[in-house]
This record gives C-alpha cells, sequence and structure tokens, in this order.
C-alpha cells in the first residue's frame, strides 16, 4: 500500500533557503511565525506594518552611511602626532600599489554593498507598502538584494574594529569619533531590517500587486 502523499502544486509548498526541505504551505497569523524543524530557520514571520518599519529603518541607514563615511572615525595620538580618519580612509588605507584590489573589496563590504541592499530593498518596498503596481524590475532588484547579504559585512567590520582597539590602545592614544557612534547604530540597524524583512511576505506581494 502507497502511504506517500500525493502531489502538491508548486504554488502550495514552501522551501527552506538553507536546508531544502519543503513543507505544505500555511500561512500564519500575525504574531506566529514558520519555522524549519530541521535547521529552524524562520521561513515566514509575518508582522503588521513591517513594511512602513522596514521603509524608516532603511532612509536611517542610508543617512547614517552617508554619515559615517563623512565623519572622522578614530582620533590617534602617538608620539605628539594625531591624526584622524574616517571609515573611508580606513578602507582605502591600502589603495596604492598592488593591494588597491584589496581597498576597493573592502570598502565595498562596509560601506557600497550595504547601501545598495538598502536602496534596492526602498526601490521594492515603497510601492508594495503604498499599494502600487510594483516598480519596474522589481523582482530582479529584490534577488540582487537577497544574493548581496552575504557580502554584507558591516558587522564583521566593527568586530574587526574592536578587537584591533584593544590592541591599539596599549601604543597610543585612541578617541573615538562621531562616525564611530554613527557605525555602532548602523550594525543594529542593520541586523533589525534583515529581522523585520519577511522575505516571503515581499515575494506575495510582488506576485499579487503584479497580477
Amino acid at each position: 500500500m502507497d502511504h506517500r502523499l500525493p502531489p502538491q502544486p508548486v504554488t502550495d509548498l514552501i522551501v527552506c533557503p538553507h536546508c531544502d526541505a519543503a513543507y505544505r504551505l500555511q500561512r500564519p497569523t500575525h504574531g506566529e511565525r514558520a519555522v524549519c524543524v530541521r535547521c529552524h530557520t524562520v521561513l515566514i514571520s509575518p508582522r503588521a506594518k513591517a513594511g512602513l518599519q522596514i521603509i524608516a529603518v532603511s532612509i536611517a541607514i542610508v543617512v547614517l552611511v552617508i554619515a559615517a563615511t563623512v565623519f572622522p572615525f578614530l582620533t590617534i595620538k602617538a608620539a605628539g602626532n594625531t591624526n584622524s580618519v574616517s571609515i573611508l580612509d580606513a578602507a582605502l588605507a591600502f589603495s596604492d600599489g598592488p593591494l588597491i584590489a584589496l581597498a576597493l573589496s573592502t570598502a565595498a563590504l562596509i560601506i557600497f554593498i550595504p547601501l545598495l541592499r538598502v536602496l534596492l530593498a526602498l526601490y521594492v518596498l515603497i510601492p508594495v507598502v503604498l499599494d502600487r503596481m510594483p516598480a519596474k524590475g522589481a523582482r530582479q532588484a529584490f534577488r540582487l538584494a537577497e544574493a548581496l547579504r552575504p557580502w554584507s559585512m558591516a558587522e564583521i567590520f566593527a568586530i574587526g574594529c574592536a578587537v584591533a582597539l584593544i590592541k591599539l590602545t596599549d601604543l597610543a592614544d585612541v578617541t573615538f569619533g562621531p562616525a564611530f557612534w554613527i557605525f555602532a547604530i548602523l550594525v543594529v540597524l542593520v541586523v533589525a531590517q534583515d529581522r523585520f524583512m519577511c522575505r516571503w511576505t515581499v515575494w506575495k506581494s510582488l506576485d499579487g500587486l503584479r497580477k
């Protein structure tokens, strides 16, 4: 006797993006979450007014990224010399010579990719929240934003800075500049944006508005 379940339509299934486990789709109500039983990845997490929250956080991230690249990040005093550097200066410190590729990659990972992901999110979500037709290429834009997520490493840079500062304090006087605190807030907002984002809801909204 065959006990296998009958074939399910693709639209009635959801697949875990981490372990590829497939489940019969049942949308949770607000306040509930659908979680993969194999790897515990959150699959669906609808929130009331999540779109507005994500847009507000994204706009704040854009402003903070611009501010963090302009204001001094650290001021170092040693042997009577004082030097102030911004995040962009630190990322491009080795931009001369053969290490220019490394410098540009560092700047992209900690500044430009996070900024690009936020701008793509705004491009996709603003029409969705306003119940308008999706912007041209919205699906491709959201797919690109998700593909760039592993390469957005602002929080990794923050951890690296913390380790470096512990070592520097024995050699020089280190003063935190405005950009340091801005960047600390920025890291928290980037993590909050990812937690607020229910990607399944965004995809369904894009499909529904397009139809």
